[in-house]
């Protein structure tokens, strides 16, 4: 973001040392929208309520105040590095999911509303049993298996993930939430790290699920700077699913469910795969908000 005295984007009507609220969400709107952000202004406002230590509505409130030199030489750091197209969530340190605030880093995939499906699903087979047990792997950030937790009361979780980076991210947010004693957090790939004969109600996962060859078509965002080890899902997008579907059953206990997030076109791949399994049931695959195939799901016969 270049400085008000060279920027010629300043209004004629304003004086050069007046950067206000309004004119730095004017400013950095149009920035952005030049350097392909699809979301300009949303960015431009999440951007600046942070440089200023507020909430978004508060800009709204104060469109005429002149930031500090302190906010003004935070905003130019964060803009130049989101003109980069480094993900506003990394800048922050955080994102919403499930109307839960979640620490992120580069370490982690950033929630996202299609993730939501998953957790809904869960919650539905849930319902109001008591001490139910979960396995979930991927922990990531941990958006899923704090959700559950919080969301219901009772549930014990046992949350795996292959990165010990994400997984020391998953315990904060788990800690900030204070469900952090009813999770426990392992190391390992998938199930490895799990002690013999240990059988959950559920077993829930948002597994990679990107073909590899799809990875370079991905938004600069996504394909510079979140970690490939959470997106890359082999040649067809199902190795990490085989897998999941393969070594499941015998962590199951008799009619618990296995759930997982899906692309939107591995829908009857992964029935396909369940029916080829034998040891399944109840196959379903769910819908997103936008009618897009998203949680695949079935029952241990």
């Amino acid at each position: 973001m270049s400085t008000p005295e060279n920027s010629a984007a300043v209004s004629p009507v304003a004086k050069p040392d007046e950067w206000t609220v309004q004119r730095i969400l004017e400013w950095t709107t149009n920035h952005l929208t030049q350097h392909g952000s699809e979301s300009p202004r949303l960015d431009a406002e999440i951007l600046l309520a942070h440089s200023r230590g507020c909430a978004r509505i508060e800009l709204y409130t104060r469109f005429a105040e002149v930031l500090t030199d302190e906010e003004r030489a935070t905003m130019r750091e964060l803009v130049k590095r989101r003109a980069k197209a480094e993900p506003v969530a990394y800048l922050v340190g955080h994102k919403e999911f499930y109307n839960l605030s979640f620490q992120v880093t580069a370490d982690v995939l950033i929630p996202r509303p299609d993730t939501e499906t998953l957790v809904m699903e869960t919650l539905s087979h849930l319902g109001d049993q008591a001490e139910s047990t979960i396995l979930e792997i991927g922990t990531g950030s941990g958006c899923i298996p704090i959700t559950l937790a919080k969301r219901h009361s009772s549930v014990r979780i046992t949350s795996v993930d292959i990165s010990e980076a994400a997984s020391d991210v998953a315990k904060s947010n788990a800690e900030t939430h204070e469900v952090a004693d009813r999770i426990d957090f392992q190391i390992g790939d998938l199930f490895s790290p799990l002690e013999s004969g240990t059988q959950f109600d559920l077993i829930v996962s948002n597994p990679p699920y990107i073909k590899e060859d799809d990875i370079a078509e991905l938004d600069p965002d996504v394909r510079l700077h979140e970690p490939h080890l959470a997106l890359n899902g082999g040649a067809d997008g199902l190795d990490v699913i085989r897998r999941l579907i393969e070594t499941a059953p015998q962590w199951l206990k008799p009619g618990g469910w296995l759930l997982f997030e899906i692309g939107e076109d591995e829908g009857n791949a992964c029935r396909e795969l369940f029916t080829a399994n034998g040891s399944y049931t109840n196959i379903q695959i769910i819908k997103d908000l936008n009618k897009h195939d998203r949680v695949a799901k079935a029952q241990l016969a």
